[in-house]
């Protein structure tokens, strides 16, 4: 097997990554010097944050073979940790990048939080990227690893509170402790007092499952006895003050538990801030927006869209002319994409709930399927299939209309006392909507058109930003739960869509295949999977082009099992983004393909 070579080399830097040279070199400098605060001897070694990312003895194998194991075990710390920046994508139809940067200037002055990430040199921390083409994206710089003297003046261990995984992960992101995150405290915790927060994690059991091996309200001791002390060591994310009493953060169900003032790692909250003019996103998932190259007036599919990010870069590239269908399985998650694109104030995204894995409908014959169709005063030829997918996907609106008539005529008197043609599960669903009133879609007033698929070549371009394993997202403090087999099953899967997306595309159109994880399976061998099956796929180059270079080679599994990555000269097609590189991005990957004639 070939090791992969490291991600990020000079010599394969474009222009773009050289006049963004300014902004990443400083992030590198906080970096550096953060470590060295990390690596200065404290005053306890027990009250620190070094976790460390357990994997799965099989998995880890195999990443060691794929990157080489200091290349994996630089990437496997840098995933425990945020990057050091946050990335906001301006929305440049409501305004301007300038205004935003006014805007969130004034809002961090405005707060204690700014002072903490005013640069080294007294520099603010927000500035436009200098990437070529992103000028509409803004970067806010944050800082950590930070040492913490928990215990500094305090002649007893210091009263801490023990959160979950996930809720530490958002705190180290820049969130707050919420009531819903506290799994236990120590005894006699009041509101004001200053308390430690530490990591709750997922330990191996006998059977080789994973759990956090404590109920909620679980009372810490704070002494080596107590049986979570050992567990503890290294996970302390933060000092803060008490904002409710013990019995109160088991007692409530919302509100925020703890106040954190001194961070292990410092990232601004922009937690509901300037919405609809910004949107949080990473910098990688701004890239495949641009790899797909969208232009004015064409017909787009992104066919796992939600919660909508990618989505609506795509619509300001085209500056809202055009039509991008946004598709999703979950009908929640189609409100959501809803939701964001009404917020943004756009107008070309049409949704519709579909299974990624029956986006392809095969039309009917003509004889039976063609109807002359009006639509804004042009009458056009348009196969039944293709008509009953536009009418789904109908506006917000119209949508709310129809779920309000929808609902008042499912639960008229002759429908709940048993009418012709009503089952006996639409009498109950009715009786139930009688009896606790209306549920979340009828309230919203959303309404989810289900498509039956889309006939093949329609759409000029198509992104598949497939479901994964999300290995590249960062930060992350477990991984114990995949395996080999469980990410050969996600490579599998992927390719399943794969095999409805390129049915989808028009010949000479663009298909973009990503995902946020640093599983080959995923990566290298799907697009290995799609350039053997499809010849008239090719790999198409991508501008801007910031990411490193793909694994070339294969891979044989103990179980005899082969598989193929890229060939050599193709690495230089996909993007390959690398936790652990100057970048400090989350893991990442994006292949762009050409689609030649099919027959």
């Amino acid at each position: 097997m070939s090791k992969a070579r490291v991600l990020l080399k000079p010599s394969l830097l474009t222009t773009c990554l050289t006049r963004a040279t300014t902004f990443f070199s400083s992030v590198s400098q906080l970096r550096s010097i953060s470590h060295q605060m990390e690596m200065e001897p404290s005053d306890s070694e027990r009250y620190c944050y070094d976790p460390v990312l357990r994997w799965n003895p099989q998995v880890e194998d195999y990443f060691t073979k794929a990157y080489g194991p200091d290349h994996f075990a630089r990437i496997s710390k840098a995933l425990t940790r945020p990057s050091s920046y946050s990335c906001i994508r301006v929305n440049t139809v409501k305004t301007t990048s300038d205004a935003v940067i006014e805007k969130l200037t004034k809002i961090l002055n405005d707060s204690e939080e700014g002072l903490k990430l005013v640069q080294p040199d007294g520099s603010s921390p927000i500035a436009k990227c200098q990437i070529p083409g992103l000028d509409y994206v803004v970067l806010v710089n944050g800082s950590g690893p930070h040492r913490i003297e928990y215990d500094s003046g305090l002649e007893i261990p210091p009263k801490e509170v023990l959160v979950s995984r996930k809720c530490a992960e958002a705190v180290l992101r820049g969130a707050q402790v919420y009531v819903p995150g506290v799994l236990a405290c120590t005894a006699h915790v009041e509101k004001g007092d200053a308390v430690a927060v530490c990591v709750a994690m997922e330990q191996p059991g006998d059977e080789g499952d994973w759990s956090v091996n404590m109920t909620r309200g679980t009372t810490l001791q704070g002494l080596s006895t107590d049986p979570y002390y050992r567990e503890r060591s290294g996970l302390y994310i933060g000092m803060g003050t008490a904002m409710l009493s013990r019995a109160g953060m088991f007692r409530v169900p919302h509100g925020i538990a703890v106040d954190l003032s001194n961070r292990v790692f410092r990232l601004p909250s922009l937690h509901n801030v300037l919405e609809g003019e910004i949107f949080l996103q990473n910098l990688p998932s701004i890239i495949v927006a641009h790899a797909l190259d969208p232009q004015k007036g064409e017909r787009i599919l992104d066919m796992c869209a939600a919660p909508g990010g990618k989505t609506t870069a795509i619509a300001i590239l085209m500056n809202d002319e055009g039509e991008i269908v946004a598709a999703d399985r979950s009908h929640n998650k189609v409100l959501n994409v809803q939701k964001l694109s009404a917020e943004m104030g756009l107008s070309c995204i049409t949704t519709c709930k579909l299974d990624a894995l029956k986006s392809v409908c095969i039309p009917n014959p003509p004889n039976d399927s063609t109807t002359i169709v009006n639509s804004d005063n042009n009458s056009s030829m348009t196969s039944h299939s293709e008509l009953s997918s536009r009418e789904e996907m109908t506006s917000l609106a119209s949508r709310k209309s129809k779920a309000d008539k929808s609902w008042e005529e499912n639960a008229s008197p002759e429908q709940t006392n048993g009418g012709n043609n009503v089952s006996q599960a639409d009498i109950r669903k009715n009786k139930g909507r009688l009896k606790n009133g209306r549920g979340r879609t009828q309230c919203q007033g959303g309404r989810v058109g289900k498509s039956q698929g889309f006939p093949p070549d329609s759409f000029d371009r198509v992104l598949l930003d497939a479901p994964c394993s999300a290995l590249g997202l960062r930060p992350r403090l477990f991984a114990g739960l995949e395996t080999v087999i469980s990410l050969r099953d996600h490579g599998r899967y992927q390719r399943k869509m794969l095999d409805q997306a390129v049915q989808l595309v028009r010949v000479g159109g663009i298909l973009v295949y990503s995902t946020c994880t640093i599983n080959p399976s995923e990566n290298e061998a799907v697009v290995r999977y799609a350039l053997d099956k499809y010849r008239f796929l090719s790999l198409a180059p991508q501008h801007p082009r910031i990411g490193g270079p793909g694994l070339v080679g294969r891979c044989e599994f103990p179980d005899g099992y082969i598989e193929e990555w890229l060939k050599p000269g193709e690495e230089e097609m996909v993007q390959k983004f690398d936790p652990s590189s100057e970048l400090d991005t989350i893991g990442f990957f994006i292949a762009k393909f050409s689609v030649g004639p099919k027959d």
